[in-house]
């Protein structure tokens, strides 16, 4: 049967953050390996916004190979880290817990123009992991995309195929260049929306087989919902952690700016047919994507079983809140100015964190957002439970971004477990919000 088109608000959007479930974890015990090389080359590259466009520089990070970053779990990489761009630079991970050497700003000094920055980078975890420039980005010059991180697991998940859906957000001046977020921002026009750097994606199938897609809300600013069209979509992580596998209701995933997905979708359709993916920011929904099956014939002659679980290594199964360390922590004043926030630009370790806290202890986070405009919070190098209202549970999934909406408060508990200096951050969802972040420390 045909599902109806997905039509969302904003409040849809809100309403929907973070679905997945996670399971009981246990302490990862790896082999070393032979550490593999990474270089990255932060240099002007060209990119084409749409099919009528011209191809226009902007700050990107290349790799050789220029193609998605797979490695397996427990590996070590080398990473070189060349900064070819006219101004300062540091990495950010999305997704990667427990290493404090690679966190950017505390752990990581910017990278000068012409510099190269070398460092270890430990894959203790598997999972869809995320990379960019974009902390100290605002009101460059240029912006810049992200880079997708792939750490496949140790037992390989029963899919044929594994592909990536990173969608971006740009939006450009007067003139139709590309603008960086952040204060210059205001006069920006429609979002644009890229897959992967093009207009859209087109993936084949054949019937019976089954897709592991990978995607990935790598927009600046913006919550988008992604509709997968007569396919049953079944979540399997959700943010670089193992889900309990549930089916996502109508098709329909909603993911915060940085938010990952992993996702698995098996080709029942009829040959010849086609499933439209459908994004929608709250306003006209628009196609970025399809999915065909080929009149080549049935891969096998009926799906796959249900897939187990993927297996859950890094997170602890309860968190003792009775007695966790609670702290306050407003996103932004009344009246919108930050409260003890500063821009990434203007960081410094001398500063007073914004809590400090005992190895091993759980912190309660109160995040209160009193403005108009939805806020998003970013937690770098731990993963987080989103507690229930009346603090007598947590929802079952694990997450490291969280949207709070206009005049709301959400609170979240995470076991701080790694001694270290850590960042978070706080956006407002519109493109010309500055990103902000604070500190804390484990100790």
């Amino acid at each position: 049967m045909t599902r109806p088109p997905v039509h969302l608000t904003r409040r849809h959007l809100l309403a929907g953050i973070g679905v997945a479930a996670a399971a009981p974890t246990a302490a990862i015990r790896a082999q070393p390996r032979r550490p593999q090389t990474l270089a990255i080359d932060a240099t002007p590259a060209p990119l084409q916004l749409g099919p009528d466009r011209d191809e226009t520089a902007v700050w990107s990070l290349r790799t050789d190979p220029s193609a998605i970053l797979r490695f397996r779990q427990a590996e070590t990489i080398d990473v070189a880290l060349h900064n070819g761009l006219p101004a300062p630079l540091v990495l950010n991970w999305h997704g990667i817990d427990g290493a404090p050497s690679v966190e950017p700003l505390t752990g990581r000094p910017p990278t000068s123009p012409g510099a190269t920055d070398r460092f270890s980078l430990p894959l203790r975890q598997a999972g869809t992991f995320l990379c960019d420039i974009r902390l100290l980005g605002d009101g460059l010059a240029q912006s810049s995309p992200a880079q997708a991180l792939i750490v496949e697991e140790r037992t390989p998940l029963e899919v044929d195929r594994d592909e990536v859906m990173r969608i971006e957000d740009w939006r450009l001046d007067a003139e139709g260049r590309p603008i960086a977020p952040g204060a210059g921002g205001k006069a920006a026009g429609a979002p644009l929306y890229l897959v992967n750097g093009k207009p859209s994606l087109d993936l084949a199938l054949r019937s019976n087989e089954r897709l592991r897609l990978r995607i990935i809300n790598a927009c600046q600013r913006n919550a988008i919902a992604i509709g997968i069209q007569n396919l049953e979509v079944r979540i399997m992580a959700i943010d670089s952690q193992p889900a309990e596998p549930f089916l996502a209701r109508n098709g329909r995933l909603v993911l915060a700016p940085g938010s990952r997905v992993d996702a698995i979708l098996d080709a029942t359709l009829p040959a010849g047919t086609a499933s439209a993916v459908t994004l929608h920011d709250g306003g006209n929904p628009r196609q970025i994507a399809r999915l065909h099956v080929s009149s080549d014939g049935p891969l096998r002659s009926a799906p796959l079983p249900t897939p187990a679980p993927l297996p859950s290594e890094s997170l602890p199964a309860r968190l003792d809140l009775a007695a966790a360390l609670r702290v306050d922590m407003p996103l932004a004043s009344s009246g919108g100015t930050p409260t003890s926030w500063d821009l990434p630009t203007h960081f410094n370790m001398g500063s007073t964190p914004a809590f400090r806290v005992k190895q091993g202890r759980t912190v309660v986070l109160t995040l209160t957002n009193p403005t108009a405009v939805p806020r998003t919070f970013h937690l770098h190098g731990h993963h987080f439970r989103l507690l229930d209202r009346l603090d007598d549970g947590w929802k079952p999934f694990w997450l490291d971004t969280v949207l709070v909406d206009a005049g709301q408060t959400q609170r979240i508990a995470f076991a701080a477990d790694v001694v270290g200096a850590w960042l978070v951050e706080t956006m407002a969802v519109e493109w010309s919000a500055p990103r902000q972040v604070r500190w804390f420390a484990v100790e």
